[in-house]
């Protein structure tokens, strides 16, 4: 006996209200319906159904069994779906959010490739340095970089990249250069006003985690303003190393604290909990996903 085949019609009898109901909406004989319900209640040893001649009720067995059923079947359906969609081509508008710094140092070099590989594909950028909300907003997909919570959202880790406390030699020169977390409570510090720690700069250190509380002299909602202004001498920034690493290279920045290390964030794609992903959403993933190495 199709296993598959009796759940569907004993979710099938329940969901109806009666067996001629649901011989009726599966397409099959009342009698075969009568017979997949029995031989499913005999091989598990249990009456799910408690039948009168004017209705039918589910026992408490039947109820566990009719949830677990239902999420099976689900489950079953949402499979089929997902391979139907992969087969589809990804076309139409695909509206994505991306934060500003990394949108433009990282992804827009990426999206001519995109559009090439496909061209049905219409994009919509936005590049902010908010936190939308997906789905009030009508995103189909949005880039994140942080330390993740639990989330309605379903997200695919594209890359890594590390908080590194840097400064300009024009700074250390003048002010010195801090040798611990808590030598920054002293110091000309430029702050990022979207950081969700605030004021306090989290460290991983040879005395295990710590944490200091930083005041800075001005706040930027961009990073690339705050990198601006340490480039100038005029503070220290804890900024991503994506944004950082060209000006450690170049000399520009300098590194501080090298015992100490600072959060290392997450870069996500993010979109809406669906029963399937959508193939535009799904080919932007798996192609993001491809472009990037395992840190920036």
């Amino acid at each position: 006996m199709d296993r598959l085949l009796e759940m569907q019609t004993f979710c099938a009898v329940v969901d109806a209200g009666s067996f001629v109901a649901a011989s009726e909406s599966l397409g099959m004989s009342k009698a075969a319906v009568s017979r997949y319900v029995s031989e499913l209640e005999g091989r598990l040893g249990v009456r799910l159904l408690q039948r009168t001649t004017r209705r039918l009720s589910l026992t408490g067995e039947g109820e566990v069994f009719y949830v677990r059923c239902r999420e099976l079947l689900a489950g079953v359906e949402e499979a089929e779906a997902e391979i139907t969609a992969r087969n589809e081509v990804a076309k139409g508008m695909l509206r994505v959010n991306v934060p500003v710094s990394f949108g433009i140092s990282h992804l827009a070099p990426l999206w001519g490739e995109f559009h090439a590989r496909y061209p049905e594909v219409e994009l919509s950028v936005d590049l902010s340095d908010r936190l939308v909300d997906i789905v009030e907003e009508g995103f189909d997909l949005a880039i994140r970089i942080a330390t993740l919570q639990s989330s309605t959202l379903v997200s695919r880790k594209l890359t890594s990249t590390r908080l590194m406390a840097c400064a300009s030699p024009a700074y250390l020169a003048a002010w010195g250069a801090p040798t611990n977390p808590g030598d920054l409570a002293s110091h000309r510090i430029i702050g990022y006003s979207n950081f969700t720690t605030g004021n306090d700069w989290p460290f991983e250190g040879p005395e295990g985690a710590t944490s200091v509380r930083v005041r800075p002299w001005m706040y930027a909602n961009n990073g690339e303003t705050c990198c601006g202004a340490a480039l100038a001498g005029q503070g220290i920034v804890l900024q991503p190393g994506f944004l950082v690493a060209k000006h450690l290279a170049a000399g520009e920045l300098v590194e501080l604290m090298p015992g100490y290390r600072s959060t290392e964030l997450g870069v996500y794609a993010v979109y809406p909990t669906r029963k399937f992903v959508s193939p535009k959403v799904r080919a932007l993933v798996d192609f993001l996903i491809a472009a990037f190495p395992a840190s920036v």
